[in-house]
């Protein structure tokens, strides 16, 4: 068995001490962004799984709508980023 060279780690421990990989990342096709594929981007954004510019490519994203998710994580936790808790947490 042969493993791709890639850049950056192949995994990453989150604070609850789950293991996240690249496997658990979306698909680079996906069109339909739901809040836990969302949640899967941003966290691994932020533990280093992935780069941002990375993320921005491979799923063709924005500057402003991957810093629009990462905002309401943080500030709101991941439930913020489902569709219909948009107008709960959105910014006067």
């Amino acid at each position: 068995m042969y493993l791709r060279k890639i850049e950056g780690p192949r995994s990453v421990t989150l604070p609850d001490g789950t293991v996240m990989t690249r496997a658990d990342l979306p698909s680079e096709k996906t069109r339909r962004w739901v809040a836990s594929r969302k949640a899967a981007v941003v966290r691994a954004v932020r533990y280093g799984l992935i780069t941002q510019k990375e993320a921005l490519e491979r799923y063709a994203l924005s500057d402003e709508e991957f810093e629009s998710w990462l905002s309401a994580v943080a500030h709101h936790g991941e439930a913020a980023l489902k569709a219909t808790s948009v107008q709960r947490y959105r910014q006067p």
